[in-house]
Parts: structure tokens; C-alpha cells; sequence
């Protein structure tokens, strides 16, 4: 089959399709015929040896993924699915025609949501419901600040945000972006995060409140709190932005601030129990059409243009999720 193989520590510049054998399949395994692979920042970082998971060369690129259920997979016990299945999930080698995949990673796909669209929800999205629900603790009428909006979690964040009663200011680095987090994320105000005085906004705009809860994937809780609000929680997310922060802790405590981490990938190991109510609760708000995953406007077509896909992303210039598409879904979702 035809695959993105790393043979070696490389530039994802240099990434190329080859040829690989067919994935060995476990006993808790189904194959699945990839349709869509979702980009992630951290392909470029595993494909020359700099992240913190270092698979033995060589191997196949890709953790996120959509597809059907090959018609030659086998089926384990207790495994809810059948050939043809529309799924999504993730595993590792997602660049490539098949993969072996852990059936309790895969999701069926919901009939709203296409191929596209479902490639790139298994991980950004369930960061965004926890962060913003389980460690916000989102109440109806909260004021949240959303900060890099238009990124692969900002824009789940603000649509999360909208669904369940909030009012949302989000912040991005240019004006394209945000005109993104307005017009596909649904937030009520926007700001540009390299004009120094937005924390001043901010307050400007919640009429002095602050806000009460801060979403941060980039790395700016310590300016976030300039204006947050009494017992407001600030979620840390991510560092994007490159630097880890020192924070004011007289602040956190004059406030009643609460600062709370996320890290969804250890929820396996430490509450899996929380998994299966974050994805239901989700699943729910995609039914009744109140968030709907947002896929960057160029489609990479083909696994050749996982390099290109993978560079767009690394220089900021997508949205929402960028998708390598390898196969097109003839079945049309129900939108």
C-alpha cells in the first residue's frame, strides 16, 4: 500500500509517498480503508525526532484519521462495528491507504458530518469540550476569552462556548483569522491579540467583568489576567506561542483566580471514564446541528501533498483543520 514512510530523522519538506506493507492487525484491531488524514502541528516534530514520542524507523506518519471499515477487517468481540462503517479516530500511520486501528479509538461518523469534517475531530475537539465544560466548569451567560480562535481547538472552543450560553471574545493574529472566529466560529467580539492593549478591551467590552473563563492553547494566561474576572478559571492548554509561563500568583489569589490544566491525552491513563461522557455530550451538540466541525478551505489532495498540507500548518496559514484527502467518500453526509 501507499504510505508517507519516515526512514530516518527528516524535514516533513522531504516526506515522501512509498511503498509499505499491509498493517498488522491485533486482536483489539480493525482495518480501515482511509478516506481522510487529519494535519497536525506535531507530524513536523515527529518526522525529525524532536517530539516526545519517538517511534523506531522507519514508520508510518499520521495519528488522526477518517474512513470506512475495510471489508476484510476482522471484527473482535465486543466491537461495535461492521464493514462499510463510516469511522473516525486516531492511530498511529493515519498517512496511509489502510490502517490498524484500536476499535475503541473509532467513533462512527454522525450522519451530518463528512469525511472531512470527521478526520479532524478526534483529538481537538474533546480538548476543547473538556477544557471549556470539565475544567472551565462553562456556566450559561459566562464571558469566555478564547485566545488563538481560528486554530484547530480556538474555533471547537467558541462553538462549544456559543452552544452552551456563552458569550465568546476571541482573539488571532491577523484579520483573516478573525473573520474566521466571527464568521465560522460564531464569536460575539474579536480582538487582535499583537495589539498590547487587549487586555483592556476585554474589559472595555464585559463592561468591566472580565471574563470568567480564559481558554489558552498559545501562552498568555498572565496577561489573560489583567482581566479576568472574580473566581474567574484560566485553562491552560498549550504553548504555542514557545514559552513556558511564570505567573503573578498575587493575582490568582486577589482574585480568587483559578489557574487548571488540560491535558486530554492522559485522561486514557488517569479518568477514562470521563472520555466516554465528554464524546456523548459532544455527540449530542453535533445532532442537533449547535457545532460543526470546521475544515480549512484547501483540501490537500492525495498522500503527495501530505508535505505541502503539513508546511501550510506549520506556517499558520490554515484555519479549523487542514485535511489530506486520499480517497473521496461517495456517499454524501446528510448535512
Amino acid at each position: 500500500m501507499k504510505a508517507i514512510i519516515v526512514d530516518k530523522d527528516m524535514h516533513h519538506k522531504d516526506l515522501k509517498v512509498g511503498d509499505a506493507p499491509e498493517p498488522k492487525v491485533g486482536k483489539d484491531d480493525v482495518l480501515v480503508d482511509i478516506y481522510c488524514s487529519a494535519v497536525n502541528f506535531f507530524d513536523t516534530l515527529m518526522a525529525q525526532g524532536k517530539y516526545q514520542i519517538k517511534p523506531p524507523h522507519p514508520f508510518i506518519l499520521g495519528v488522526e484519521f477518517a474512513g470506512r471499515i475495510s471489508k476484510s477487517s476482522p471484527i473482535p468481540q465486543g466491537c461495535p462495528f461492521k464493514p462499510g462503517d463510516r469511522v473516525f479516530g486516531s492511530a498511529s500511520s493515519a498517512y496511509a491507504e489502510r490502517a490498524a486501528a484500536p476499535w475503541r479509538n473509532l467513533h462512527l461518523v454522525p450522519a451530518n458530518m463528512t469525511m472531512e469534517q470527521a478526520a479532524g475531530m478526534s483529538l481537538t475537539w474533546p480538548t476543547s469540550y473538556e477544557g471549556i465544560v470539565g475544567r472551565g466548569e462553562l456556566k450559561v451567560g459566562d464571558w469566555v476569552l478564547v485566545h488563538a480562535g481560528a486554530g484547530g481547538v480556538g474555533l471547537p472552543a467558541i462553538q462549544i462556548s456559543k452552544a452552551l450560553g456563552a458569550k465568546v471574545i476571541a482573539t488571532a493574529g491577523s484579520a483573516a483569522k478573525l473573520d474566521v472566529c466571527k464568521r465560522l466560529g460564531g464569536a460575539d467580539h474579536v480582538i487582535d491579540y499583537n495589539d498590547k492593549s487587549w487586555p483592556k478591551q476585554v474589559l472595555k467590552l464585559t463592561g468591566g467583568h472580565g471574563v470568567d473563563v480564559v481558554y489558552d492553547p498559545v501562552g498568555l494566561i498572565r496577561e489573560s489576567l489583567k482581566c479576568i474576572a472574580w473566581k474567574g478559571r484560566a485553562v491552560v492548554v498549550g504553548f504555542t506561542g514557545g514559552a513556558i509561563e511564570n505567573l503573578p500568583l498575587n493575582v490568582v489569589l486577589l482574585k480568587n483566580v483559578a489557574v487548571t490544566g488540560l491535558h486530554w491525552g492522559a485522561y486514557t491513563k488517569h479518568e477514562p471514564e470521563r472520555i466516554a461522557v465528554v464524546w456523548k455530550e459532544l455527540f449530542a451538540l453535533v445532532k442537533e446541528n449547535k457545532v460543526k466541525p470546521t475544515v480549512y478551505e484547501e483540501i490537500f489532495d492525495g498522500l503527495e501533498s501530505t508535505s505541502a498540507g503539513i508546511e501550510a500548518v506549520t506556517k499558520r496559514k490554515t484555519y479549523g483543520k487542514a485535511i489530506v484527502r486520499l480517497r473521496k467518500d461517495t456517499e454524501t453526509a446528510k448535512l
